[in-house]
């Protein structure tokens, strides 16, 4: 069997003339007195065949009865066994008739050649009685026996479940019996039709070997129809292709093929019908057997028989299949295999498998149909575009060609809409192998995890995404504890198959993947067996149909298939899984069926099965149109509207194709239709996608052949090249190991420079994939799509693709703004604006989507976010991510697009204003608690400037507000935020203290209120408030602003306010709101009276007095202190932030470095300027751990440290009510009061937000209990709650606030000695915030 033009051809044995005499001969037994005339030679399997040997050769001849020779040579190697030598015709013809005898009895296999006509007359009709007889005696043979047999049990199985169901049952045990009544009648049906089509074929070699001949048989009537062997008469018959034939016809009846039984009635009715319809279920053989079937017949003795399949893995395994099987029954080199149209030059054989696309691209290049008898189209349930379209050309060929006949084949496809489109042509069906597959519903794997023992590896992988750790898990599950038989699992790309394999470890298992992008050596490895240990193959769904893998008993199926998806509205391919259909999900439980019993396990529950939809979409209405129409109006059709589609695609889809190749100067209109350009028809011969190739010829325009080349191989790869699957953590080492290979233009230049240095020579490829965490696997395929493309090129354009590069990825170059011109050209469609922040990420042009970057894009690892992007497509997992994106630069844009367009669109970019030289206690009191009064004022701004996008972002550090609006309302949006800062800095500057005057001395204490400048406001020597506290029953919900302004219209004096920071989950602290201190006690007084009762947002307010004076005089203020603890698991990698240039001395001084027991590996980071990057941290370890090991290694400033660790959530969190009860149990014990610990301290749990990598609290101790507290925060320095895992380190920073108020006549007197105190706290242990507020009050 061929497969390729450069791939060594299988070869039956040759059955031609011999080849010339062997000279060497090992005896002679006597010396004729005259010369022997009639010789019969024994002929060998194959040319360098060497059994049986020489002494076995001598004993077979010994044995004959017939004459014995005049002459004997045997030899003992080579193509020729043994020469005999006759003087009498007669003894020759007995001893070839004799020799034939014996082989068929089996007692050799060595061919009888007779090479004198004169014998080869005289004995051929001794030699047909011969199998006339054979065929006789095998109509009574063991096999025929044991099939009588198996149906004869089948008959009394089902005697005894009638016997049964003629008894009373319930009805569940009627249905059941029913059902294997039923059941049982259709295998006998089955296997007694097996019997008849063995011996009617058996009776017609009888029939065709007494033909001429005083025994000959009459026909049966019932027996007319097609010869299903193509017999020769008379001396035409070929014995040893008879006899491989015999031998096939018991194999059939053995291996017992569903098919095999019908047919007859399908020859039949191929023959009598152009067009037929063939579903046969899944086992049926109908892949294998239907082209055996044909060319046993000679119905296609004029022409070839082609059989297509989707992939290329399927037509070579068929093809190896087909060859094994008819090994002997048709002349060499009869079946053949064609993976690409390059190689597929040659119809002129019997039976071809190839792919849709081999078959369809033939046609485009005007070979047309020629030479074809038989196009049978093999799994057409899938409905690929190749499929679709091919269909549509052979109907079209069959009007001009009568005796041409087309047979479509599939398991599960739409019969009778195929039927509909073929004018109602005839649809045969074929049961399936009756082999029982137990369907188990598995939709919650922790159910069999719970009990079944799973790997503690796999326990730890439950980061990944879930249906491929469950996938993962469940396979464990079934290895450890099911039968002997191999593991099919089902997942939905190439990348998850891949880091399945790697990730399953199991010594008494041979796992191995499956995808449509392996080798054929590769893909080859699946099909073998391997001694004493279990395969478990993980797949996409390439290997739901045609290929039967041998030993599948058990399939995981995770019901899920990622697809790209064209969105005619948006013009945009969106990549993303879903969820299988009805019929793929039988197919992939049907391959647990195929040699035995077995078992599917499915990811989801039945009823998940019942939404599924029946049948598979067809291609044609998911995928961009562009490569559909190319070739549709290759074929002549001037309107690809008007083409008679299987199923007519969206319109929109089709002129979206013709505008997109339109802009790729592919297509051009003319007289209101549409012709192919030059660059159309260089597309249709390269036989890729439109844009892929627009990218290599406009790369050879510019002298980049070999760029041109390479970018369209690794674009084509592009989702497989980096690995980066798994847990968060695996995913993000893939994105570290990347970041030094990444181009500053993005990820096509990435991969371009990737491919580069991949080829550039290393002395161990894979070490260097896998260090650099890319695709070995993806690189050879890169360089196979390079040799197909360079062939291609060759062949068809006459252009030479050289070894050499011209682009140099180190540095920039004119060759970049080429390379991104083209990109620009040829993507045009997928141009996105970014939107100026990086919350919005990028517009897409032609459809206003809003998307941001993949995670994993080149252009992060930069830190810069390009005004304008191109993108191959918009992956959405859930999130929508461009993909493959490359920066463009802005002059080029006028290239594709008017001046005028480009401005309007950059009008709806978001502008930035910063707001600097604000104080903290300002933006503090902007932001408001919880940021409530920053949100209201970018709802406020959202609504007047109606602008979703309009925002407001303070900073702390740089004691600033960044605004970010259009360039229309930036005014407008500065002029609100200006006066809202206006308005808070009026209330700061009025604000006052009240503050108890001898706060040390037992009992009463006056009061004084103080205002800025330390200036008293207002000295209570009596017993009158001057605050009062705010209840309201929806505290927590209402607007601060509006409640404040209430009061201050109504009440005069208001001098300050405070919101509660009490806990509100607890009942009584979710009334309380806050409080307001007024300047005198009649303005209080006046709040009390007032504001009480008022309706306030559907409640009723009630103000209480709160007297200050009745205070105990405590000598210390409270404490407080902030406490902090991972909820993320940290990565084992940091980044260290060093003074500038210092970071490769850091590097060297800490060279291993010890930190929590192990040695860690530091480097210097290509990403961060002034950090060095630190590898191989354990987990338990804390950022103060890793600063205190570095300042005490090394003498070089190190300013900060950040741990890396896994995003998402890797854990359960914790609710925040549990670890407030358990902080509250861990503080208890230090308490005076511990049967009342709330009366000593309070504890408030911060809920982490989905960016926040720490959970945070804060404890307020009553101030008398300072030690108490001090020991408290020492026992929880270190520790972690036992809510919490053991690497959730709790660290704690004490909180002491000491506040200074004067004038400012007097601080510009002592500034020079707070400066002093303050600088002399920098040099303290522990971690000091100072934060200094001068208020200044003008008079």
């Amino acid at each position: 069997m061929r497969q390729s033009d450069h791939c060594r051809p299988f070869r039956p044995p040759d059955w031609g003339s011999p080849p010339p005499h062997c000279r060497n001969y090992h005896q002679s037994h006597r010396q004729p007195q005259s010369p022997p005339r009639f010789a019969v030679i024994l002929l060998r399997a194959g040319p360098n065949a060497s059994t049986p040997t020489a002494t076995e050769i001598d004993a077979l001849v010994d044995g004959l009865k017939s004459p014995p020779p005049d002459n004997l040579s045997v030899f003992s190697s080579g193509r020729d066994a043994a020469r005999l030598l006759f003087r009498s015709l007669p003894d020759a013809a007995a001893a070839a008739r004799e020799l034939w005898s014996l082989r068929l009895e089996g007692l050799h296999l060595l061919t009888p050649y007779l090479p004198n006509a004169a014998v080869a007359a005289h004995a051929f009709p001794l030699i047909a009685s011969l199998f006339a007889s054979h065929a006789s005696r095998l109509l009574d043979s063991d096999l025929v026996s044991l099939s009588a047999a198996r149906s004869a049990e089948l008959a009394a199985s089902i005697q005894s479940v009638k016997h049964r169901l003629s008894v009373r049952n319930n009805f569940r045990d009627f249905d059941q019996l029913n059902l294997q009544k039923e059941t049982l009648e259709v295998e006998k049906d089955l296997v007694d039709a097996k019997i008849s089509e063995y011996k009617a074929s058996m009776s017609l070699i009888r029939r065709a070997m007494l033909h001429g001949t005083d025994d000959e048989e009459e026909v049966d009537v019932d027996e007319e129809g097609v010869d299903v062997f193509g017999i020769g008469e008379g001396e035409d018959v070929d014995f040893v292709r008879l006899h491989k034939m015999m031998l096939r016809e018991s194999r059939r009846l053995n291996e017992g093929l569903p098919i095999y039984a019908y047919r007859r009635k399908i020859l039949n009715q191929i023959f009598h019908n152009q067009v037929m319809i063939l579903i046969g279920e899944t086992g049926s053989g109908k892949s294998t057997q239907l082209v055996q079937f044909l060319a046993d017949s000679g119905l296609a003795a004029n022409g070839s028989i082609v059989c297509t399949q989707p992939r290329k893995i399927a037509a070579a395994a068929l093809a190896r299949r087909v060859d094994e099987e008819s090994n002997g029954c048709y002349t060499d080199n009869f079946v053949l295999s064609y993976s690409t149209f390059f190689n597929c030059q040659d119809f002129n054989l019997k039976i071809i498998f190839c792919t849709d696309s081999c078959l369809l691209h033939r046609c485009m290049n005007d070979v047309g149909l020629d030479g074809i008898s038989y196009i049978i189209v093999d799994e057409a349930h899938e409905r690929s575009l190749n499929t679709d379209l091919l269909l549509a050309l052979i109907k079209k060929k069959l009007l001009d060609r009568v005796d041409l006949r087309l047979v479509i084949m599939s398991a599960t496809a739409d019969a009778d809409r195929l039927s509909d489109y073929f004018y109602g042509c005839q649809t045969f069906h074929v049961k399936g192998r009756n082999f029982p597959v137990e369907i188990k519903y598995v939709p919650d794997v922790s159910v069999e995890v719970s009990v079944n023992t799973v790997p503690n590896s796999l326990r730890d992988a439950c980061a990944t995404a879930s249906y491929l750790n469950d996938v993962i898990r469940l396979v464990s599950i079934i290895h450890k504890n099911e039968e002997e038989g191999a593991i099919l699992a089902f997942l939905t790309s190439q990348l998850e198959v891949e880091w399945a394999c790697e990730n399953f470890s199991d010594s008494s298992a041979m796992v191995l993947p499956m995808h449509g992008k392996l080798s054929q050596v590769e893909q080859s490895r699946v099909f073998k067996s391997y001694h004493g240990k279990r395969k478990i193959i993980f797949c996409t769904n390439m290997a739901e149909t045609s290929l039967t893998i041998k030993e599948v008993r058990y399939v995981v199926d995770s019901g899920l298939a990622k697809e790209s998806r064209f969105v005619p509205s948006s013009g945009l391919n969106i990549l993303k899984v879903n969820w299988i259909s009805q019929s793929s999900a039988n197919q992939r439980a049907g391959r647990a069926g195929r040699t035995g019993a077995g078992k599917c396990y499915r990811l989801y529950s039945e009823s998940d099965f019942s939404k599924m939809e029946v049948h598979q979409e067809p291609e044609i209405r998911k995928v961009h149109l562009g490569t559909a129409v190319l070739r549709i109006l290759a074929l002549g059709v001037k309107d690809a509207q008007n083409f008679e589609f299987v199923d007519a695609p969206n319109p929109e889809a089709i002129n979206m194709a013709v505008k997109n190749l339109e802009q790729l100067g592919a297509v051009k209109s003319r007289l209101n239709c549409f012709e192919l350009t030059d660059t159309g028809h260089h597309l249709v011969k390269l036989g890729i996608e439109p844009r892929l190739g627009k990218i290599m010829l406009d790369c050879f325009g510019f002298g980049l052949r070999k760029e041109g080349v390479v970018l369209a191989a690794v674009m084509a790869n592009s989702s497989s090249i980096f690995c980066r699957v798994g847990t968060d953590e695996e995913k993000h080492k893939a994105d570290l190991q990347k970041v030094r290979l990444c181009h500053r233009d993005g990820d096509l230049f990435t991969l371009l420079a990737v491919y580069k240095k991949w080829e550039g020579g290393h002395d161990n490829r894979n070490l260097w994939c896998w260090q650099n965490s890319i695709n070995a696997k993806a690189m050879r395929r890169c360089q196979e799509t390079i040799s197909e493309l360079e062939n291609c090129l060759k062949h068809q354009l006459n252009i030479i693709i050289p070894s050499y590069w011209s682009w140099n990825p180190e540095a920039p170059s004119l060759d970049d703004k080429l390379l991104k011109r083209i990109i620009l050209s040829s993507l045009s469609c997928n141009l996105a604006m970014f939107l100026g922040h990086e919350r919005f990420g990028y517009q897409v042009v032609s459809t206003d989507q809003v998307v941001n970057l993949h995670p994993s894009s080149s252009l992060l690892n930069y830190g810069i976010k390009p005004e304008w992007v191109v993108f191959t497509e918009i992956l959405s997992v859930p999130n929508q991510y461009l993909v493959c994106v490359t920066a463009v630069d802005h002059d080029a844009l006028y290239t594709i697009h008017p001046m005028s367009f480009i401005q309007q669109l950059e009008e709806h970019k978001l502008q930035i204003k910063v707001i600097s030289g604000l104080g903290n206690n300002l933006l503090r009191r902007f932001y408001g608690k919880y940021g409530q009064n920053q949100q209201t004022i970018i709802s406020r701004l959202k609504e007047d400037c109606r602008d979703d996008r309009i925002t407001v972002e303070i900073n702390f550090k740089s004691n600033e507000l960044v605004l970010f609006a259009t360039k229309q309302n930036m005014e407008k949006v500065s002029c609100i935020v200006n006066s809202a800062l206006d308005c808070e800095g009026k209330m700061l500057r009025n604000e006052c203290l009240e503050r108890s005057v001898f706060p040390g001395r037992p009992g009463n204490s006056p009061i004084a209120l103080f205002g800025s400048g330390a200036e008293i406001k207002h000295l209570e020597l009596g017993k009158r408030y001057l605050t009062v506290e705010v209840l309201h029953q929806n505290a927590h919900d209402i607007n601060d602003k509006e409640l404040i302004c209430l009061v201050d219209s109504i009440v005069s004096g208001v001098a300050n306010f405070c919101k509660s920071t009490g806990n509100f989950r607890i009942a009584s602290d979710a009334t309380k709101w806050g409080k307001f201190t007024f300047l005198k006690p009649e303005n209080a007084e006046d709040a009390v009276s007032k504001l009480n009762g008022i309706e306030f947002h559907g409640s009723l307010l009630k103000v209480l007095p709160v007297f200050s004076f009745d205070n105990r005089g405590l000598p210390f203020p409270a404490v407080r202190a902030k406490l902090c603890w991972p909820h993320k698991r940290s990565s084992g990698r940091a980044l260290v932030t060093c003074a500038s240039g210092e970071a490769e001395s850091v590097v060297n001084d800490c060279f291993a470095l010890g930190i929590g027991g192990r040695y860690i590996n530091c480097r210097v980071s290509t990403k961060d300027e002034n950090c060095v990057f630190v590898e191989g941290i354990p987990v338990h370890v804390t950022e103060a751990e890793v600063y205190d090991a570095f300042r005490s290694t090394t003498t070089r400033r190190i300013l900060n440290v950040h741990l890396l660790r896994v995003k998402g959530n890797a854990i359960t969190i914790p609710s925040v009510s549990t670890c407030e009860q358990e902080l509250v149990r861990e503080i208890s014990p230090f308490m005076s009061n511990k049967s009342c610990p709330g009366q000593n301290f309070r504890v408030e749990v911060f809920p982490p937000e989905e960016s926040d990598s720490l959970t945070r609290a804060i404890i307020t101790f009553d101030g008398s209990l300072h030690r108490e507290a001090a020991r408290a925060l020492d026992h929880l320095e270190g520790s972690f709650l036992p809510c919490c895992q053991p690497w959730q380190i709790i660290q704690c920073k004490h909180m002491f606030h000491s506040t200074l108020s004067c004038s400012l006549r007097v601080y510009n007197v002592i500034s020079q000695e707070v400066a002093s105190l303050l600088e002399s706290f920098q040099s303290q242990k522990g971690n000091i915030l100072l934060d200094l507020g001068i208020v200044e009050r003008h008079t």
